[in-house]
């Protein structure tokens, strides 16, 4: 009797170790995920990296969006995934400031990376990938001079300041109008910073900001810009300018590449976007967490930060760039 129970329980153990070890992969491969701030179209193209990063590397990519866009909801998701054996995990903290301790924690168990927008300096994350945030506001700022060479005022739009992209953004553009570094405002040499919108990440409430913004606004409008931060603040602000009767009169700037917003470029009623390139935040971020699971820490960019260039769309490069974009979103071949 005790060498059949001796019998069972081994049989058992083994059982729960089959089990245990089916939760790290579905098939024996190892197990990564990208998780991203908020559930917005952006990161579509950052999926599909993923996804072919995950063939070429052999692994397997579980890929997280946070449906509220919430800090909580998104260190929930995060801790799920390592209970479902996920061996490395690349992020886009939400409130950076306040998610340290949290990630750091996580990182202690896997490595850790982050994308698109980083922890503050002497975090553990193992490195950033992305854009220079930083350069690309700075390019922002660039296109605002090219609209008011004589100086104007300016109004930010952005979902959020919590996060360190939306911040590094922000100044990028305030430095560049200003011709110098770490400035605050308002006054920014020839420029004026008017306010800094946030909309809670709702493309509705961003349009019913600037409506209710320019209906107060008695200045200039020939001299105001709109800089929008994130995917859909130039759009929606547009239809904001577009219902007050000032399209082609009040100036707007962009961040990244919503169809809306390229098509308004094309018409002119916006100057142009700085787009970013999410299909390789998903190809880097895989291929860096493969290779640091394996121990080849030389996956890992100098200095911890591998930028992702980013590019300045304007009414001349829009079809060129829309048929680029045409081979990245065209489903994979069949093998």
């Amino acid at each position: 009797m005790r060498s059949a129970q001796a019998r069972f329980a081994v049989l058992l153990l083994v059982g729960l170790a089959i089990v245990a070890g089916c939760k790290k992969s579905d098939d024996g491969k190892i197990k990564v995920a990208f998780v991203t701030n908020n559930a917005h179209a952006f990161w579509n193209r950052a999926e599909r990296g993923c996804q072919k990063a995950a063939k070429d590397f052999d692994v397997v990519v579980e890929f997280r969006r946070p449906a509220g866009g919430s800090p909580k909801e998104q260190q929930d998701i995060c801790e799920n995934l390592l209970a479902q054996g996920v061996r490395g995990i690349a992020v886009s903290p939400n409130d950076a400031a306040n998610q340290v301790v949290f990630y750091n924690k996580i990182a202690d168990q896997v490595p850790l990376v982050t994308q698109d927008s980083d922890l503050p300096a002497g975090s553990k994350r193992r490195c950033y990938l992305g854009t220079d945030n930083v350069g690309a506001g700075k390019a922002a700022g660039q296109m605002v001079k090219e609209l008011l060479p004589d100086g104007g005022q300016i109004v930010v739009l952005v979902g959020s300041l919590d996060p360190q992209n939306a911040q590094d953004r922000r100044r990028g553009v305030l430095d560049e109008l200003a011709g110098v570094d770490n400035v605050q405002g308002p006054k920014l040499g020839k420029y004026e910073l008017l306010d800094t919108i946030t909309d809670g990440s709702s493309s509705s409430e961003c349009k019913k900001k600037v409506d209710d913004f320019l209906v107060k606004y008695n200045g200039d409008k020939s001299k105001l810009c709109f800089v929008g931060l994130w995917a859909y603040n130039p759009h929606m602000a547009l239809q904001a300018v577009k219902a007050a009767g000032l399209a082609n009169t009040v100036k707007i700037v962009g961040f990244d590449d919503d169809a809306e917003t390229l098509l308004a470029i094309k018409e002119g009623t916006i100057h142009g976007t700085v787009a970013q390139q999410p299909f390789e935040f998903g190809v880097e971020a895989v291929r860096i967490l493969t290779g640091l699971i394996k121990k080849d820490d030389s996956v890992l960019p100098p200095g911890g930060i591998r930028y992702i260039p980013h590019q300045v769309i304007k009414k001349g490069d829009v079809d060129a760039y829309i048929e680029k974009m045409k081979q990245i979103d065209a489903p994979p071949a069949a093998a």
